[in-house]
């Protein structure tokens, strides 16, 4: 056989692989469109928020932006806590059970109460320590005193907000996993439009309030965590008839022990890879710190602008999770590995368009913020290597996800969070420490092991034996309460 044959001959099988069907993008669409409007609008206000507070001053930003790093494996840990009753509830969903989605939602509860006692201890008794340790570069004593300041404010103010943010995601994770994911968007496009609001009120000291700067950042985010709360939790309560799972969620808190324990052997490796990793990217963050404290503004607007153009393929994400998930709780195992491939290629397509639009406008949106040049032309570099590794990224993501919905749990810690630690982590520590690279060259090198991450995702999807069943035998236990 020729090559021209050959080539003829393989791409139908190519097609059926990796390209769906008019049905199957309009379900991806109907999934994801609501998720990248409300991702889109929630960047995009951080985006304002971001430049409202670098209007005010570089340590200001830079303050605000280590606070919220920490912030950022907060989050991590609510995500990863409630992933496993996630992979619970997509499957129960697919199954017709609605029984064991109020299990489910009552594990979530469960679980966020611990994740918030343990946040808040940690944050309360060594904020300090930690906002400090991003402060090691090279620069001015009194800058990084500064910064210091103005994180411990921002962070402080920033704790009366955890609670009903752990709330909104334990409602929001629950409609997405079922695939309703409209009414999460309108609370989440809500409470950003109030942040927006008191941003511009309480930061700058509009329509008679006081000038509050970081302190009014953090102020207007907590009022607007507690607008979304609102808005998702009286909305699904009113709305029985359609959610069923919630009628009666709160007459008992109890869990059957045996779906709570499967539960939590599920999701304890989620929980411990998302703080894991969120963890490591703090890491890294506080390794390229090291070179100099512009460094620390730069990746603040770096990232505030990358994430704006990441929500494509983070998006799919839940797509995967809900579609694959779905397909499995059904028993359908050859859908669910058929969605997974479309699913990757989709993204990544997306992610080649969206990147080359990235490495487009990187010179000219850091001239927006009142901040250096050399700051400016930093974060411009830095976005061009995301731009470039946005593919990669894609695919390990739409990989984690789809090892998750087969619930092996273990498998995405090794996958993601061990393999940050083990490689990621050491190689950017090397580099910083003993190569003599400047922090141009030093920045893609660090992230070149994605790459090798991303053919060990698609290597693992291949072998297919994360496709399980996990829902098989009900939410029937020993009838023994784990809680409540």
């Amino acid at each position: 056989m020729n090559k021209t044959l050959y080539i003829k001959s393989i791409l139908p099988r190519l097609k059926r692989t990796f390209i769906g069907d008019k049905k199957f993008y309009k379900t991806v669409l109907a999934l994801v469109i609501p998720i990248i409007i409300q991702n889109s609008i929630t960047n995009f206000v951080n985006l304002l928020d971001n430049i409202m507070i670098g209007q005010v001053g570089t340590a200001q930003m830079s303050g605000v932006a280590i606070a919220n790093q920490l912030m950022f494996v907060f989050y991590l840990a609510v995500f990863g806590g409630l992933a496993g009753a996630g992979i619970f509830a997509a499957q129960f969903f697919g199954a017709g059970d609605n029984e064991g989605l109020r299990y489910t939602l009552r594990y979530k509860l469960w679980a966020s109460a611990v994740i918030l006692a343990v946040a808040l201890a940690v944050f309360l008794s060594g904020g300090d320590w930690l906002i400090s340790l991003f402060l090691k570069g090279e620069g001015d004593p009194s800058e990084a005193a500064a910064i210091l300041e103005y994180g411990r404010v921002y962070l402080r103010i920033m704790l009366w907000g955890l609670l009903p943010f752990i709330l909104s995601q334990v409602y929001g994770s629950t409609l997405r996993e079922i695939g309703d994911t409209m009414v999460p968007m309108v609370a989440s496009v809500a409470a950003v439009l109030t942040n927006l609001c008191f941003n511009w009120v309480l930061i700058f000291g509009k329509l008679g309030f006081p000038e509050m700067g970081v302190a009014g950042a953090a102020i207007a985010t907590v009022i607007s965590r507690y607008v979304e709360l609102v808005i998702i939790a009286v909305y699904t309560h009113m709305n029985t008839a359609r959610f069923g799972f919630v009628a009666g969620v709160y007459r008992s808190m109890r869990v059957p022990r045996g779906l709570a324990l499967t539960i939590f052997n599920k999701g304890m490796p989620l929980l411990a890879n998302e703080v894991l990793w969120a963890v490591g990217v703090s890491a890294l963050t506080q390794i390229f710190s090291t070179y100099n404290l512009n460094v620390v503004g730069a990746l603040n607007i770096a990232n505030t602008i990358t994430n704006l153009f990441n929500v494509a393929f983070i998006s799919m994400g839940s797509a995967v999770a809900v579609m694959v998930g779905q397909a499995l709780g059904a028993g359908d195992m050859q859908r669910a590995k058929e969605y997974s491939w479309k699913l990757i290629f989709f993204s990544v397509c997306t992610c080649i368009i969206i990147g080359a639009v990235l490495v487009a406008v990187a010179p000219v949106i850091p001239r927006i913020y009142n901040t250096t040049e050399d700051v400016r032309k930093l974060s411009a570099h830095f976005m061009i290597v995301s731009a470039f590794y946005m593919p990669f990224f894609a695919i390990s993501h739409c990989a984690y996800f789809t090892i998750r919905s087969g619930g092996k749990t273990f498998i995405t810690l090794v996958f993601d969070s061990a393999y940050t630690w083990g490689v990621i982590v050491p190689v950017a520590y090397l580099i910083a420490k003993y190569a003599d690279f400047d922090i141009y060259t030093a920045y893609p090198v660090c992230y070149f092991p994605d790459v090798l991450k991303s053919v060990l995702g698609l290597y693992i999807i291949k072998k297919g034996r994360w496709a399980q069943n996990i829902v098989a035998n009900g939410t029937e236990s020993e009838g023994v309460r784990c809680f409540g």
